[in-house]
């Protein structure tokens, strides 16, 4: 066990996950809004891409930014804030590109199992959704040390 890193919990985890669906969808939503316009928004059909481009957009690109970040910093942006890292589950390395690809489509089952997938982080002793728990994956972040007491040195001189 190592003792300067703690599971990061669900709260964290959510907050994390909204700012990182907010980059992604300021990244997206012009250039879907450019080709189909604001009516792109009113279909019907959430899982049916309205081309190639839709598909790439919307498919294709989440999956290559998720997969360049946690590749390169074990991380996202939402899950920076809180200096939150994604390691093995067994021996606290970075995972391997195979459990980021397990882990990354096991967001879909998480999601589509009335959210229980994530929800399950709040109850988990390690804070692993289903998605963790496919790739064999946890997050884990520093553990906040106290920090040290502010001392002002006294100056014989006011300025």
């Amino acid at each position: 066990m190592n003792e300067s890193l703690k599971y990061v919990g669900f709260w964290k985890r959510v907050i994390a996950s909204l700012v990182d669906a907010a980059l992604i969808g300021l990244i997206i939503f012009p250039l879907l809004i450019g080709e189909y316009g604001f009516d792109y928004f009113e279909s019907d059909e959430i899982f049916q891409p309205l081309g190639p481009f839709d598909f790439i957009l919307n498919w294709i690109v989440p999956f290559i930014i998720y997969m360049l970040f946690w590749n390169y910093y074990q991380s996202t942006p939402g899950k920076m804030i809180f200096k939150a890292k994604i390691v093995d589950s067994k021996t606290g390395d970075k995972p391997s590109i195979e459990q980021f690809v397990i882990r990354y489509f096991s967001y879909i089952i998480s999601l589509l199992l009335l959210f229980l997938g994530y929800i399950w982080v709040a109850f988990d002793k390690r804070k692993q959704g289903f998605h963790d728990k496919l790739a064999k994956t946890v997050v884990v972040q520093p553990k906040i040390l106290e920090p040290e007491p502010v001392i002002f040195s006294e100056s014989s001189e006011e300025e």
